[in-house]
């Protein structure tokens, strides 16, 4: 299996990282093609440009901005029609449907819609993703398995991708700034940065874990930690009295419509 990423930012990095771990032969290309050599030294692999990713690879995974995605892939468009061996386009730019994908690519090629989180990188992310009918089971099996070191894999209809991306992909943002909070008070309170930061993550990673392998919903959790009279329903009430639980919803709200106008752009 020859997996090639045609972008190797953040996100194309991280999965490269992840299908790195896997016994499947990769490729490299970026615009810059110097960071594309940083990290395939650091991956042990090798660099291409896009025109030979799009000719030999079995999977073309696409990482570029959506507003770039039309220019790639009508160059790339010549070298598609001209292949005699299967292949599937990956597409991970946000609020390009596959159909449009393929339009753009002059094809009705099989194509897979993913919507990877930044920690992938570590393999614990999460990607979302749906194929089109012409992805046979043989295909999606070898995608699963080039992305089985990334982290939890769910398969969403389309229309729900947008839905899930504002919370799973835009999430570790949004994470991000509860843990430089929740650090902040930590601080406030006489903690020295480092342990706070530590403390306040080390919480984050414990409590996803639990609610994960119990199954219990998340404001049983937080019963289970308020005692009557205590220090954490004084907190919490802290918490609802800034909105922390509508703003949150406004957060994922807006990224849900953004996603929306990236795909009508």
């Amino acid at each position: 299996m020859k997996i090639g990423f045609i972008g190797t930012g953040n996100m194309g990095g991280a999965l490269a990282t992840a299908a790195a771990k896997t016994d499947a032969g990769i490729l490299l290309c970026n615009r810059t093609m110097a960071k594309a050599e940083a990290l395939a030294q650091a991956l042990k692999c090798n660099t291409a440009t896009a025109q030979e990713i799009a000719a030999t690879c079995d999977y073309i995974f696409l990482g570029v901005k959506p507003q770039m995605m039309g220019d790639l892939l009508s160059s790339l468009a010549p070298t598609l029609s001209s292949r005699t061996t299967p292949f599937v386009l990956v597409s991970m730019a946000a609020g390009l449907t596959m159909q449009t994908l393929q339009q753009m690519a002059g094809g009705n090629y099989p194509t897979i819609r993913i919507m990877p989180n930044t920690p992938v990188a570590v393999g614990s992310g999460v990607i979302l993703y749906d194929a089109t009918e012409n992805v046979t089971a043989e295909a999606l099996t070898g995608f699963l398995k080039a992305m089985s070191q990334a982290g939890f894999l769910d398969r969403l209809p389309e229309k729900l991708i947008d839905a899930g991306s504002a919370v799973s992909g835009c999430g570790p943002a949004f994470v991000s700034m509860f843990i430089e909070a929740l650090s902040d008070g930590g601080v406030a309170c006489g903690l020295p940065r480092e342990k706070a930061l530590a403390l306040a993550a080390h919480t984050l990673q414990g409590t996803a874990a639990l609610l994960l392998e119990t199954g219990k919903h998340p404001g049983v959790l937080k019963d289970e930690v308020c005692s009557p009279g205590g220090s954490t329903i004084q907190g919490v009430k802290a918490l609802e009295n800034g909105n922390l639980r509508a703003t949150v919803m406004a957060a994922v709200q807006a990224a849900h419509t953004r996603n929306q106008e990236l795909g009508k752009s």
